[in-house]
């Protein structure tokens, strides 16, 4: 079940959803609208290994704005800063996003019940699209936990994402034992 804006008030309330900083006016009937933060990351080496850790570097959005290019992932962050307690958030494009060309996750769009963090954002878009810092980018869907929970992300010992930033942040697969 997906809360309401009435449950993601109460669930704020409760310290069981924080969001910072927390903008009534971005709350929806059932979602909470993220913003783009002021950095974005490109991976340096153009060919990338699941088993190495794959450098990045980052550039910092400029008031007139980013322009992204077809072709390239740009690993992108939420201004926000969220911690989920009790439920499970889900992250996903504002439709006027997409109807720019823009996705905003490959398949990351799912947070784990204790995440407490920004949100790195996989950018890429269908054709040249100017980007600025602060534009709305996404919207946070949160839905209810049926059962106890044991295993809490920001408790787990090969938790990989668990360090506050507010940067992108490259993937870690190369910490998997495979």
């Amino acid at each position: 079940m997906i809360l309401s804006d009435v449950k993601i008030l109460k669930a704020i309330e409760n310290k069981e959803i924080v969001i910072e900083p927390f903008r009534s006016s971005c709350l929806g009937t059932n979602s909470y609208d993220v913003h783009l933060g002021a950095t974005l990351a490109l991976y340096e080496d153009p060919i990338l290994d699941a088993k190495k850790h794959n450098k990045i570097k980052y550039i910092t959005i400029p008031d007139e704005g980013y322009i992204l290019l077809p072709g390239t992932l740009y690993l992108g962050v939420t201004e926000e800063y969220t911690e989920t307690h009790t439920c499970v958030p889900f992250l996903e494009g504002k439709s006027s996003v997409g109807r720019l060309g823009i996705d905003i996750h490959a398949t990351a769009g799912k947070g784990d019940v204790g995440f407490c963090n920004t949100w790195t954002l996989e950018i890429s878009c269908t054709q040249p699209v100017r980007v600025y810092k602060g534009m709305p980018i996404g919207q946070l869907i949160y839905f209810t936990v049926d059962g106890t929970i044991e295993n809490y992300y920001n408790k787990k010992q090969n938790a990989k994402y668990n360090e506050r930033t507010d940067k992108p942040v490259e993937s870690m697969m190369w910490r998997n034992k495979f």
